[in-house]
């Protein structure tokens, strides 16, 4: 049996899909939008499925194809379907596994966007949404019902950084015959094997950590080929013909065609690119995180520090046991006040105020004030998010220099 490459071996050496005229090491930007067939019979063939070809860039596109069989190299994935955005990548996965009537079971703390899109978007179309607390089993159990088709949770909470026993709500959700749907953003398939944790598909926004540095705007759908489709009611016609890819089938061929949300093609050169260098980034953030978080721990003007890569944070044990030690670039601080917060931040010179995780530029913002101003102070803080909290996206500059702004800062407050 073949041993599985590296993650950095398989992202560099995953094959074009067809031989390059020009012999290119890189996968060429096909920008065009049409393609030419032999025949009539030939696109025909196209347009009935009898066989793969690119007929229309809103539906598939060379390059496009190459940064899916990238990542699916990488994650050792059933399907991959690359989509605009990380919420057109949550808002076509979900709406491919429900249907009228149902609902589905998510977390309570969840990124703002997120947030927003169950519990008002999808209540618009007849799709109840029961946020519960995913560290509780018991409430988890209880609000799963013969309507529940999704339990949908962030493998690291986002700002709130909460993490929770994958494998154990995945146990929950399969004994219902429920699909296990992950937004896996801060934690990509470099640090998190998510088939060995029980989750079905991940949703994840490529412009983090894959765009390698804010590059590009993009989001994937990966499907890990773990779930029985048949079991799905509003893929039960898709089964019949495309089996255990009905649910990739879906997303392609339904829900992401009609709602146009395509990746172009130059996102998809930004990505490959990206893919490539991942894990150098990677571990260059979680060494800096963990720098950083001692550094505040230390502080005497720093309340609270929040990263599961830190031996004293309480999501330590389990982003050793699901992610290698290495629980993506994204750590909280808590400060005396909002007023000391907005100071603090005015006062930095190398950290940029700016919203985005997992740019190359550590990146900072005051989550109660922007991410989250759309909802009222009582949610804000039911979703755990408090005016005195900031969320520190790091960065992979010299840590020695990033702990001198913060000095400069914190002097200052």
């Amino acid at each position: 049996m073949t041993q599985r490459k590296g993650y950095t071996t398989a992202s560099i050496h995953t094959k074009l899909p067809k031989n390059d005229a020009y012999n290119a090491l890189h996968m060429p930007v096909y920008d065009g939008v049409a393609y030419e067939f032999e025949s009539s019979q030939d696109i025909e063939d196209a347009f009935m499925g009898k066989k793969m070809a690119h007929a229309y860039s809103r539906t598939s596109n060379p390059t496009v194809e190459y940064f899916e069989k990238k990542l699916q190299s990488v994650s050792g994935a059933q399907g991959v379907v690359a989509l605009s955005s990380g919420m057109a990548a949550i808002s076509n996965a979900l709406m491919a596994l429900v249907e009228s009537g149902a609902n589905i079971v998510s977390s309570n703390h969840l990124f703002g966007h997120s947030y927003a899109l169950l519990k008002t978007t999808l209540d618009h179309w007849g799709i109840e949404v029961r946020f519960v607390d995913m560290g509780n089993v018991d409430e988890v159990k209880a609000a799963i019902d013969d309507k529940t088709r999704v339990l949908f949770f962030e493998t690291i909470t986002n700002p709130q950084l909460e993490l929770v026993d994958i494998k154990k709500l995945a146990d929950i959700a399969h004994q219902k015959q429920i699909a296990v749907v992950v937004d896996s953003t801060l934690t990509p398939p470099y640090v998190f094997n998510s088939v060995e944790f029980g989750v079905d598909v991940e949703v994840m926004s490529t412009t983090k950590f894959i765009s390698g540095g804010a590059a590009a705007v993009g989001g994937a759908i990966v499907d890990n080929g773990t779930f029985d489709w048949s079991k799905v009611p509003a893929l039960s016609n898709w089964t019949e013909k495309f089996k255990e890819n009905a649910f990739t089938a879906r997303v392609r061929k339904e829900i992401f065609r009609h709602l146009g949300a395509c990746m172009t093609a130059h996102t998809a050169h930004f990505l490959n690119l990206g893919l490539d260098i991942l894990a150098l980034r990677v571990d260059r953030c979680v060494e800096n995180c963990v720098a950083l978080g001692e550094y505040f721990v230390a502080h005497e003007n720093i309340t609270s520090v929040s990263y599961p890569g830190l031996k004293s944070d309480p999501g330590y044990a389990l982003s050793v046991k699901q992610f290698s030690g290495k629980p993506g670039g994204v750590m909280t601080i808590d400060l005396a006040s909002k007023e000391s917060c907005y100071k603090f931040m005015d006062a930095l010179n190398i950290v940029r105020r700016a919203t985005n995780l997992n740019d190359n530029k550590t990146l900072i913002i005051h989550p109660w004030s922007t991410i989250y101003s759309e909802f009222c102070d009582e949610e804000k803080i039911e979703m755990g998010i408090r005016d005195t909290m900031l969320r520190v996206s790091v960065g992979i500059e010299e840590v020695a220099d990033l702990i001198a702004d913060f000095e400069s800062a914190l002097a200052g407050i």
